[in-house]
This record gives C-alpha cells, structure tokens and sequence, in this order.
C-alpha cells in the first residue's frame, strides 16, 4: 500500500513541530482501530520498529469483555503480549486530528515473530497471497452505510439509547436538499478523508431518514480493508466532533431499513481485468463464472464473516433491499449477488449479504476463499435469477447468528484456506455472543407477557 507519508517525510514534520503524536493501531476482531498514542519523537526514534499491546486484544468482544474458550490468551495462559508491527506504507496524516498521523500495525507472535493467523490483517493478506500464487490480483471496494443522529453519542447513552431521532425526517436516498442539512459532518468526512489518502469518490444519502452512504474507489484488496476501517473510525469521530452520533449498527429499528456494507470485487492478471471477456454476452470470462460459482456455494459457510452478531440477522428481510437468498442475478438489487458492469471491462459482482457491522478483512478474505475454490473446482455458474429474487426459497442465507455459526464450524473450504486455529477461533466469538444474547431479558418480552403471560 503507497501511504500518503513517507517515514522521512514524517520524521521532517515531527523535527520542524508540524505532528506532535503518532497513532499506532492494529485492527482487532471486530473492525475496530486499537493501540497506542505515541509522542511523534519517541516514534520515529525507535517505536516505529515495533511496539507492545496485551494479547486480549484479539480475543474481546464488543464490550472488551474477556471469554473463556479461546486456544490463543486465556487467564490460564496469563495474557501475555503481541508485537505490533508498524506497516510503515500505510503513515498518513490524521486531518481532523491536530498534529496526528496514524500507521497501521501487522499483529505478531512475541515468541515467534510470525503473524498471529487470527489477526484480521493476517488472514486477508493469506488469501491474497494464495491468489497472488495462481497470478491474479483481488481489486476490491466496499460501500459504507451509516445512521446519524441529531443528538451526540453522550446524550444518547446517558438516555439509554431510546427515542433516537435521525438527522432528518425523510427518506432521503439521492436528496440534494435534505443532504445539504448535513454537510456540516459530511462535509468534513470527505475532505478529512481524501487528505488522509483516501480515494474517496462520494457521499450520498440512503433510502431512510438519516441513512448516509459512504463510497470509496476501488483499490487492491488490503489497501480497501484499511480505507474501510479507517474511514468507518473516522467518520465516528469527525460526528462525535459536530456533536452527533452515528451507528453502523445494521438494524437499529424494527420499521427502519437496515444498513448494509456492499463488497465489489473482480481479479486482475498483469494489469488487465481478469473477469472480462468481450466474447461472452454478459461479458464474464470463464474465469469469473467459477469465482462467482464459489461465492455462491459457499456464501452459507462464510454468512458469519459477513454478519457477525445478533441483529446483523434483523437485516435481513423481505422487500428491504437486504437480500434473503444466496443467489445472483444482472444488476438487481434484490439478489444476493449482483452482476454490475455486464457487457464492459468492469464486469464485477457485488455481494449484497454483508451489513454495516462487518470487519472488511474477514469478510474479503472469507469472499476470496470461496472465489478461489470455485475457480480450483471448475464449478459451473447457474444461470441468473430474474425477477423478484425474494420470491422462491433456495439459496438462503443462514437465518440467524446461530445457523451460521454452525455453517462456519462445519466449513471444510474455510478450514482448508484459512486453518482450523482461525475457524475456531471465530467460531468461539459467535458462540459468546449467543451466550451472552441468551441471557437477556429484552424490552419486548416485558411488554408482551409482563401482564398477558
């Protein structure tokens, strides 16, 4: 990845006072930025080699709590600690951050200094490795989806996340006016963004009151995974700025429409598109239809990947624009899968099953596991769906959080490309939060049985 800085270019501006502070960050299981602030000279003095953080980092969930079951930290094991790894091509200045850069951190055994497998990271860039051994190039782009609000994050947590209200009153999917009201923050995530590096192309709004979409360029795989985290911490922090909050929770109300995370991918071969071909009448090269064939089949081992907890299956609904079935059709919105740019050299497909709350990592990665055992087993592509992709019931997509942890543990491709140590190691993840789901005695079951049962 060609980060915006350079390490000399950085090691100017901290001797001449222009940045002051050094963000180092890993990406831990859930998509989130964790690390260290550092002071920019004792960075560029020595911690740019490689610096600490406790291994529990990779083995938490949302609310930092520490589950038992995982092979990799336990208590028993004491929690001990990971190096994180500054990847030096990814320093870019932090704009709406005073005197602040940020790199990335590559997540490694203390002992052995080897990639921890389970690091989000490290699993997307074995896939990527495994295509880049068959001689092909993963270019990928996510979509980011996201509510805002009128209030802050800190009134909405001290009124216990109820009566949230958007931003605006309406539906406001391509609206010039109503999106001109929230140019105060969306404005600044753009330009915060693109001078951070970013190719950022747009903003729009989305098909719900407050909805907001977030579009970024196509890139190589890894260089799209960290656009996706970077600008996903990013825009929580430019609204957290402005006074606002926003959720990338995928279904925050049952009469809302949810928010999704799109990923368009296609491969590439010295430079040139690998899933063209001008004779085909859709344009899709053999190649293409084997990948596709693999996405396709496997979509209910990976559904994890790619909806990673509970309400991510409250997305998943009828008449939504979220599909419901593992199918692909020609640039229809109401399938899993979507042909787009048939008939030109950008021919790809986008998966529509992701939602906002998915690490772009995993996910990828996951996508590419599944596109590379099409392409090995010479799967054959079944023809497109047309019409209502809503309508009939095969194909479907895992129905709960608990179905596709089943269809994850199973997943004999899943653990062929990526390891038993990772499956498992997901797995144990969704299993703690069925558990800890289980325990919850939610605002619906009061209200319907409190005095009825």
């Amino acid at each position: 990845m060609s980060g915006n800085l350079t390490f000399e270019t950085l090691k100017s501006q901290v001797a001449d006072g222009r940045v002051d502070t050094v963000l180092a960050c890993l990406v831990d299981m859930q998509g989130r930025l964790m690390g260290k602030r550092f002071h920019a000279a004792h960075f560029v003095n020595s911690a740019w080699e490689e610096t600490h953080c406790c291994n529990y980092l990779l083995a938490t969930d949302l609310e930092m709590a520490t589950p038992d079951g995982y092979a990799s930290t336990s208590w028993e094991t004491g929690y001990g600690d990971y190096v994180m790894k500054p990847d030096l091509s990814t320093l870019r200045p932090i704009p709406w951050l005073e005197g602040t850069v940020m790199v990335l951190c590559d997540v490694l055994d203390h002992h052995t200094h080897k990639d921890v497998p389970h690091s989000p990271r490290a699993v997307l860039k074995r896939q990527i490795a495994r295509l880049t051994d068959m001689g092909f190039d993963p270019m990928m782009a996510t979509e980011l989806e996201f509510f805002l609000f009128e209030k802050s994050i800190d009134d909405i947590r001290k009124g216990s996340f109820r009566d949230l209200t958007p931003i605006s009153g309406y539906n406001e999917d391509y609206h010039i006016l109503q999106t001109t009201k929230e140019e105060h923050v969306m404005r600044p995530i753009r330009n915060h963004l693109y001078a951070a590096g970013l190719p950022i192309e747009n903003t729009k709004g989305e098909a719900e009151a407050g909805q907001e979409e977030l579009n970024i360029k196509y890139d190589a795989a890894l260089n799209t995974a960290d656009f996706h985290t970077i600008a996903k911490h990013a825009i929580k922090e430019i609204a957290w700025q402005q006074g606002h909050a926003v959720t990338f929770l995928p279904k925050w109300h049952k009469d809302r429409v949810g928010s999704s995370s799109h990923v368009h991918q296609s491969l590439w071969k010295d430079g040139k598109p690998a899933f063209y071909d001008d004779s085909d009448k859709l344009g899709m090269s053999q190649l293409m239809k084997n990948y596709m064939a693999g996405l396709l089949k496997y979509a209910p081992d990976y559904t994890y990947f790619l909806a990673p907890y509970i309400n991510s299956y409250k997305r998943f609904q009828k008449g939504s624009f979220a599909p419901t079935r593992t199918i692909w059709s020609v640039d229809n919105r109401t399938a899993g899968f979507r042909l787009c740019g048939a008939g030109s050299k950008a021919v790809r497909v986008e998966c529509r099953v992701g939602g906002s709350d998915l690490n772009p990592y995993l996910a990828m990665a996951a996508q590419i596991a599944a596109g590379i055992k099409g392409i090995e087993d010479a799967l054959e592509l079944d023809p497109p769906t047309v019409g209502d992709a809503y309508a009939g019931n095969t194909g479907k997509i895992p129905e709960t959080l608990r179905d596709a942890m089943g269809t994850l543990k199973a997943s004999t491709m899943l653990r062929a490309a990526m390891g038993d140590d990772v499956i498992d190691h997901y797995s144990r993840a969704a299993e703690w939060e069925i558990e800890e789901f289980d325990k919850v005695v939610t605002d619906w079951e009061i209200a319907r049985g409190f005095e009825r049962a």
